[in-house]
């Protein structure tokens, strides 16, 4: 086992079924693993990103700390809805993607009509259909992101 997965598994062990954040002293964790404190944020930055469902929030002053935030079961299906949609994505599937997350009741009503404008055809009118689905999934997918964060 490397390093970095010796740190994953690590901060891994600390989360449990009641305790969906772990506050992260990175010197202290990098000096019980014989480390250096820049491997502790390799491996946050790198395995603990909100497209794996994880929410990181630093903290400066006291010796500074790292939470990190697992996403809950709402959040986990919205989290799978964005790793899936790939590098584009037409209208008519966005928008039959929106309506699956309101009535799931994943998102309610008002974000729901906030998510359908933003995906709409006439916000891409003057490019090419292949770079308008492009441009629609990044959008939809920071949208996603955005609102589970």
């Amino acid at each position: 086992m490397n390093m970095s997965d010796a740190i994953a598994g690590l901060i891994l062990d600390m989360f449990d079924d009641n305790n969906s954040t772990i506050r992260i002293k990175r010197n202290d964790l990098a000096s019980q693993l014989g480390c250096v404190p820049s491997q502790i944020n390799y491996v946050i930055t790198s395995r603990f990103t909100p497209e794996q469902g994880y929410r990181i929030e630093s903290r400066r002053g006291g010796g500074g700390c790292i939470y990190i935030t697992r996403a809950n079961s709402k959040n986990s299906a919205i989290m799978a809805l964005i790793n899936s949609i790939g590098d584009s994505i037409d209208e008519r599937s966005a928008k039959a993607n929106i309506y699956n997350l309101n009535y799931q009741n994943l998102i309610d009503d008002k974000s729901a009509k906030i998510l359908n404008a933003a995906v709409a055809d006439i916000n891409f009118k003057d490019l090419p259909q292949k770079t308008k689905d492009a441009v629609r999934a990044r959008q939809f997918k920071r949208m996603l992101l955005a609102y589970i964060g």
